[in-house]
C-alpha cells in the first residue's frame, strides 16, 4: 500500500477511536501498534517499547510535573480569589472595570498556574457571579473569562511551551520569552474589546460610584489580599529570572518554584490539613500522567508514521507544491485550527511537530515565532466548538447561562486571536524581539 493510502487509513482509524471516547494516549498507542505490525510484522513490536520509553529520556521532561505541581499549589489555594479582589480595588472607578479586572486576573493567574483550565475555573468561580450581580451582560461575563483563561498556555511559564520545546528541540527559555509580549498584547486587546462590548450593551456594572464605594469600604481586606498574592508573583519572576539568566535548568527552576509555592500556600493560607495537600498531589499526578502518556504514545505514533513513509511523503509533497510561503503558513494554521477544535493543545503539538517542523524550517520561518502562532491558534480551539474545553468549564461554573450565550460572548475574542496571528505575521519581532534582546 502506498504511503498516501496508508496515511488516510491511519488517520481514519485514529479519529474513529477518538470519536468513540478512547483516551488520546491509548488511541495513539493502538494505532501505532497496528501500523508497526502492518509495516514490518510482529518483529516491529520490539521498537514499540523502546520508542515509548525513549520518549521519557529527556531530562527537561522533569520540568513538566514540577510546573504542573506549581500550578496545582496555586490553583488549590485562595490565590485566585485574592488576586481578583486586589485588582478590583484599582479598577473600581473604571467603566467596565470589573470585567477588565477579570482579564487582568486571568493574565496574572495564567503566569502563576500555567494552565488554561485552572485559570478559567479559578477566576470564573468568583468573577462570573459578581459580574452578573452588578448587571454585566451574560455574554460579556462568560466570554471574557473563557477567553482570558486561554492565556494560560501562552504567558510564561507554560507547560505547552515546554512540550513544544522538547518536541522541536528548541530552547524552553527562549520559548517562554517569545510568548511574553504576544501574551500581554492579547490581554490588552481583550481588555479593549471588553470595555467596548460593555458600552455597546448599554451597561457595565451599574452605578460606578456605588460600586467604588462598596470596594473602598472593604479596602483593608482587599489590600491584605494583594499582600498575600505578591509572594507568589515574586516566585514566578524568580523562576523566570534564574531560567533566563542561565542560573538553573528548566527542571531545577521548576522544582524550586513548585516547593516554594507549596510552602507559601501552607504558610499564607494555613493549608495544614491533609485534604488540600492530597488534592494538590492528586491533581498533579492526574495531569502529569496524562501528559506523559500522550508524549510517549505520540513518540511511537511519529515513529510508526515514519516507518510507513507517511511523514516523509507529506513533507516532500508540501515542498513540491512550491507555493508562496505565507499561503503555506495559512494552510498550516487552518490545519492546526481544525486539530485544536477536537484535541487538547498537548496532543496537537506532540502529534504534528514531527511533520510540521521540517516544513516550517524549509519555508524559512523561525521556530520560536511559529511556537507563538501555533499556541494562539490552539487557544482558539479552547473556546471553539465542538470540544471547546473552556466553554464547558464556564457552563459548569454558571449553568444558568446558556451555552449559546457563552459561545457568542467568546466569538469576538476568537476574532481578536486571529488578528493577533495576523499582527505576528506582519511584525514577527513581537515574538522574536525579546528572546533576542535577553538571550542574544
Amino acid at each position: 500500500m502506498d504511503p498516501v493510502t496508508s496515511g488516510i487509513v491511519v488517520i481514519v482509524v485514529l479519529l474513529s477511536l477518538m470519536a468513540i471516547g478512547t483516551p488520546i494516549a491509548f488511541a495513539l498507542g493502538a494505532v501505532s501498534l497496528g501500523a508497526l505490525v502492518w509495516s514490518g510484522g510482529m518483529m516491529e513490536l520490539t521498537y514499540f517499547g523502546e520508542t515509548f520509553l525513549h520518549a521519557f529520556a529527556s531530562f527537561n521532561l522533569v520540568s513538566i510535573p514540577m510546573f504542573i505541581f506549581m500550578g496545582a499549589a496555586v490553583a488549590s489555594s485562595p490565590t485566585g480569589r485574592d488576586l481578583y479582589r486586589s485588582l478590583d480595588v484599582w479598577l473600581a472607578r473604571v467603566p467596565a472595570g470589573l470585567a477588565i479586572s477579570n482579564i487582568g486576573a486571568c493574565s496574572i493567574f495564567a503566569a502563576l498556574s500555567g494552565s488554561s483550565a485552572a485559570t478559567c475555573a479559578a477566576i470564573g468561580k468568583m468573577g462570573i457571579p459578581e459580574m452578573r450581580s452588578r448587571g454585566y451582560p451574560n455574554g460579556v461575563a462568560s466570554g471574557c473569562i473563557a477567553a482570558g483563561g486561554t492565556l494560560g498556555i501562552l504567558i510564561p511559564p507554560s507547560v505547552t511551551m515546554i512540550i513544544y520545546g522538547i518536541a522541536t528541540e528548541t530552547s524552553i527559555g527562549r520559548l517562554f520569552l517569545a510568548g511574553a509580549v504576544p501574551g500581554i498584547m492579547l490581554a490588552g486587546m481583550f481588555m479593549l474589546w471588553t470595555y467596548a462590548a460593555c458600552r455597546m450593551a448599554g451597561g457595565y456594572g451599574g452605578n460606578i460610584a456605588a460600586t467604588a464605594a462598596s470596594v473602598q469600604n472593604n479596602i483593608t481586606d482587599n489590600l491584605k489580599a494583594m499582600v498575600r498574592v505578591m509572594p507568589f508573583l515574586v516566585i514566578v519572576l524568580a523562576v523566570l529570572f534564574t531560567l533566563y539568566g542561565g542560573l538553573a535548568t528548566p527542571s531545577e527552576a521548576a522544582g524550586a518554584g513548585a516547593i516554594l509555592c507549596l510552602l507559601l500556600a501552607i504558610l499564607i493560607y494555613r493549608m495544614w490539613h491533609f485534604r488540600p495537600l492530597k488534592q494538590i498531589l492528586r491533581d498533579t499526578l492526574n495531569e502529569s500522567v496524562m501528559v506523559m502518556l500522550i508524549i510517549g504514545a505520540a513518540q511511537v505514533f511519529a515513529f510508526a508514521l515514519s516507518s510507513l513513509f507517511i511523514t516523509q511523503t507529506v513533507a516532500t509533497g508540501i515542498a513540491d507544491l512550491e507555493m508562496n510561503r505565507w499561503l503555506l503558513m495559512a494552510i498550516i494554521n487552518v490545519f492546526l485550527l481544525v486539530c485544536g477544535m477536537f484535541l487538547p493543545p498537548v496532543a496537537v503539538i506532540v502529534m504534528t511537530a514531527p511533520i510540521l517542523t521540517p516544513v516550517v524550517l524549509d519555508a524559512g520561518f523561525d521556530l520560536y515565532w511559529f511556537a507563538v502562532v501555533m499556541t494562539i491558534n490552539l487557544e482558539i480551539g479552547l473556546i471553539s466548538p465542538p470540544v471547546g474545553l473552556n466553554l464547558f468549564i464556564i457552563n459548569g461554573i454558571a449553568p444558568e447561562i446558556a451555552l449559546k450565550d457563552i459561545l457568542l460572548g467568546s466569538l469576538p475574542y476568537v476574532l481578536l486571536m486571529v488578528l493577533g496571528i495576523v499582527l505576528l505575521c506582519i511584525f514577527p519581532w513581537l515574538a522574536t524581539g525579546l528572546p533576542t534582546l535577553v538571550m542574544g
